[in-house]
């Protein structure tokens, strides 16, 4: 349930740093300024202020406060900010002494759930904000940008309007039927509704939606020491993975975040694909590798270029062909024995000199292009689109079969309802709570 009282929390994150900033909100923010900041002021919404905390005569730090006013504030309430010294003890001096004037501590959210709960912002708005904060690349910044500037809500309004118009047309059929036939009402009703379907599940993709929001997989699979772990460490300018002229020194899966274009790319190196003379350990690993290539977005094909192929290489190119990969020839500073001419778009690389490697970073990333630039970006969004859009089309089937106009609104309303929830229209407590659950204090 909705609270009215006065919050308060640090709005910066915790450590040290240059600022701090503790949040106020509610009916006593004003207040709250004038029991812990001297001097005491006429305050001016939205005006800075020099002075110093102090509680029970202490003074607890130098800094700056502002007010802002209701409605133009975050919460649509009075807020007040406290922009003291980073550190802890500032912050958590201020923080204890609102607490001991009977401020409460923020939940996690609270503050973005006011916004939402005082209309100064839909449900997606808010959830675009937790977005933004978590976002790891600049693909996921800027979807969360689209959604807080309203491109959700926007589209998912767009859509309620034609379902309206849909539901208009079917109900003046049904009370009017001397000025339109219930066969011509029907034909519109599918018409439209067949349409709406398709444009709600044309906006969701959820494959972009996930490599927008958690990241690109990218699998180095091949043969032992063909120099997937020198690559990994090229692309990850780091030494994430041991490297050795030993043949299985790679038993388990590692990892290496890197951003390309924005787009977090999660590279993995697998254990060496054989299985004449790999000991136990070294089988799981050819395991595991196996089932990261069927779960990757990208496969990455290594190959020596200065040997020529083997059995298991010829195995491999035939185990991926139907998979989205990038046939890589390594080592290509050495003298070559393989030609590119015998391979599909392959890329010539040295993870020794560099050589090749902007190009295979270009051609991953083109396996996330697009990622996040539908017009629905997060995974309940989608889902919830997915089911208007089914109710949607069982209104056009209902039409279609020659069923009465009033049993196909049923399904129109159904879909209505549920695009609702996108937005907060129709939505229920424990889902609000479930939503800002998941943000963290402060914000």
């Amino acid at each position: 349930m909705y609270k009215s009282d006065t919050i308060a929390a640090l709005a910066t994150a915790p450590g040290e740093g240059g600022i701090a900033i503790v949040r106020v909100s509610g009916p006593r923010a004003e207040e709250m300024l004038n029991r812990l900041f001297t001097p005491i002021q006429l305050w001016e919404s939205h005006k800075m202020y020099y002075g110093h905390a102090v509680y029970n005569g202490e003074t607890l730090d130098e800094c700056m406060v502002v007010l802002f006013r209701a409605p133009r504030s975050y919460t649509r309430e009075d807020v007040a900010e406290f922009h003291l010294h980073g550190g802890s003890w500032a912050a958590k001096s201020v923080l204890n002494a609102l607490y001991a004037l009977g401020v409460r501590a923020a939940e996690p959210g609270e503050f973005t759930r006011r916004a939402f709960m005082n209309g100064r912002i839909d449900l997606s708005r808010a959830e675009a904000v937790m977005a933004l904060i978590s976002a790891e690349g600049g693909r996921a910044a800027r979807a969360a940008i689209r959604q807080l500037e309203g491109g959700v809500s926007s589209f998912i309004r767009q859509a309620q309007e034609e379902l309206i118009a849909l539901l208009s047309g079917a109900a003046a059929a049904i009370d009017y039927p001397e000025e339109i036939t219930m066969e011509e009402a029907a034909a519109d009703l599918e018409a439209g509704a067949r349409r709406l379907s398709d444009k709600l599940n044309a906006a969701c993709d959820e494959r972009g939606a996930r490599i927008a929001e958690e990241g690109l997989e990218a699998v180095l699979c091949g043969r032992p020491n063909v120099g997937k772990s020198s690559l990994l460490n090229a692309l990850a300018r780091q030494e994430r993975a041991i490297v050795t002229d030993i043949p299985g020194t790679t038993r388990d899966i590692i990892r290496a975040d890197v951003l390309i274009d924005g787009l977090r790319v999660h590279f993995s190196d697998t254990a060496g694909l054989r299985e004449q003379g790999a000991d136990v350990i070294e089988r799981i690993g050819v395991d595991r590798a196996r089932q990261a290539i069927a779960g990757a977005d990208v496969v990455i094909v290594v190959l020596n270029a200065a040997e020529p192929l083997t059995d298991e290489d010829r195995q491999l190119l035939e185990d991926t062909k139907n998979a989205p990969r990038i046939v890589v020839l390594n080592q290509c500073d050495r003298a070559m024995v393989l030609h590119p001419a015998d391979f599909d778009r392959p890329l010539l690389v040295s993870a020794k000199t560099g050589q090749g490697l902007s190009d295979l970073e270009e051609r991953v990333a083109s396996f996330g292009a697009g990622a996040g630039e539908t017009a629905l970006t997060q995974q309940r969004h989608i889902r919830l689109a997915r089911e208007a859009a089914e109710a949607l089309r069982r209104a056009a089937d209902a039409c279609a079969n020659g069923e009465p106009v009033d049993l196909a609104v049923i399904d129109l309303q159904d879909a209505l309802a549920t695009l609702g929830r996108v937005t907060g229209d129709q939505v229920d407590e424990k889902l609000i709570d479930d939503i800002f659950s998941r943000f963290c204090v402060g914000k």
